[in-house]
């Protein structure tokens, strides 16, 4: 009887494990924004959000043009100006998963999908305590053009 229970009940609990790791803001820290870019070296381009992998060099540097790039208004109340300003240089160096928005989000902006090899940068944020590399993107930055990631673009 305890067996079926479980075999009954593991697939749920699984699922609902899986949803509160990848969905919500509430848990980065959002007083610390970093700055990620290098070579994207994998992509999921998929539902219930896109992500990528990307290699960090130990060399990054913040790009002198940072704080002034122009972040196009969205539906969320977001201090775009001040999380570039704000930004610092990740922990440490290395392979970073980086999660992005839901395709649907992503279309909205009309956000190129990263292609293996390129390069990338976002600026995001990170889990406190969190052991891996993994930073949740408040926006992907494609030369000069930003995109938002947490809402969709005011129309």
């Amino acid at each position: 009887m305890n067996r079926r229970l479980f075999l009954l009940a593991a697939p749920g609990a699984l699922v609902s494990l899986r949803a509160a790791a990848h969905h919500g803001w509430s848990g980065f820290d959002e007083t610390k924004p970093y700055y990620l870019a290098g070579e994207v070296v994998a992509v999921r381009w998929q539902n219930p959000h896109a992500e990528l992998e990307l290699s960090v060099a130990d060399s990054l540097e913040i790009p002198a043009g940072l704080a002034g790039l122009v972040v196009p208004a969205q539906q969320a109340s977001v201090d775009g100006a001040g999380l570039l300003r704000g930004a610092a240089l990740p922990p440490r160096p290395g392979v970073w998963t980086v999660e992005l928005a839901p395709l649907t989000r992503m279309n909205a902006w009309r956000a190129p999908e990263p292609k293996v090899g390129s390069q990338a940068a976002v600026v995001g944020f990170t889990r406190p305590g969190a052991p891996e590399s993994r930073l949740r993107a408040e926006f992907l930055i494609d030369g000069d053009r930003v995109y938002p990631l947490r809402s969709a673009p005011i129309q």
